[in-house]
């Protein structure tokens, strides 16, 4: 079973050409029809990833085998639906999508501060469509750190065949060069966010206590954010029923004492968001290190 993430996103050039086909001809309920069909496929054949899910269920939550396999299935297709979501949102479609928004003020907060921020999140729903919704909300200044490690066919169809995005990314590199875009965003007032729930090999980490078991998670991120001292707040999206998203925003922090504040706040907020959302948890994985 593999013990840490790759940095990939998984699926091929063929399976996204459909869904975006068939979100334009059909639309999305249609989409999540065959999205049922494709998520039975992974839940028989993504051996390793179902297996991770599996253990996830039964030591975090403590479930049976029986009910951890069923939670795996259910997962598997929400996931499926929220790829889908994913590039509705960024297509005409975007209209049939609504959203709530818990503590909104948190965000107009930063924005009004006139010194960027840290919106930190998780893969717990899904933070790209947060990213949009967020953007046409309360600022287009939002930049998403990630690993630019997707198939590069995939992410260029995606480009070319859907509206721009309502977020701008910079890419994390080895030569470290992201802290200076991040410098940069930063003060022109823009939000950095990023997620801060997976490792990659040879990453600092810090363990901490998670459901019912410990589990690591990136050092950098919190070490970053401590040294940049600028407002930080823990932001998630989650899918609610048929097209609707729940966005929630924790009170923001300032002049955290050490990057392990940050990182303790951070997790207890994760494992409230994994407790609250079970089959909402896309880190498919062996999450645990014991």
């Amino acid at each position: 079973m593999e013990k840490k993430w790759d940095g990939k996103t998984k699926g091929s050039l063929w399976g996204y050409k459909f869904f975006i086909l068939c979100i334009r001809i059909f639309g999305i309920w249609v989409s999540y029809f065959f999205c049922f069909f494709v998520a039975t496929y992974f839940v028989l054949f993504a051996k390793k990833q179902r297996n991770a899910l599996i253990k996830f269920y039964q030591k975090g939550f403590q479930f049976s085998k029986s009910k951890s396999i069923w939670f795996a299935a259910r997962n598997f297709n929400l996931f499926g639906r929220i790829l889908i979501d994913r590039l509705a949102l960024k297509t005409i479609k975007r209209k049939h999508y609504t959203q709530s928004f818990d503590n909104e003020k948190a965000l107009v907060e930063m924005n009004e501060a006139g010194k960027g921020g840290f919106l930190f999140s998780g893969h717990v729903g899904n933070w790209e469509n947060a990213g949009n919704l967020i953007g046409e909300r309360i600022t287009s200044k939002i930049n998403i750190l990630m690993l630019d490690d997707e198939v590069e066919k995939i992410k260029n169809y995606i480009e070319n065949s859907s509206e721009e995005a309502k977020f701008n990314l910079i890419p994390l590199k080895n030569d470290m060069s992201h802290l200076i875009l991040i410098h940069r965003a930063l003060k022109k007032n823009e939000l950095i966010a990023l997620h801060a729930d997976r490792t990659l090999p040879n990453q600092k980490t810090f363990q901490f206590d998670f459901l019912n078991g410990k589990a690591e998670f990136p050092a950098g991120p919190f070490i970053m954010a401590h040294k940049f001292k600028v407002p930080i707040t823990f932001v998630f999206a989650v899918k609610g029923k048929g097209t609707h998203y729940n966005l929630c925003a924790t009170d923001l922090m300032y002049n955290s004492e050490s990057p392990e504040q940050i990182a303790e706040a951070y997790v207890n907020k994760l494992e409230q968001m994994v407790v609250d959302n079970p089959i909402q948890w896309f880190n498919f994985y062996d999450y645990y290190v014991n």
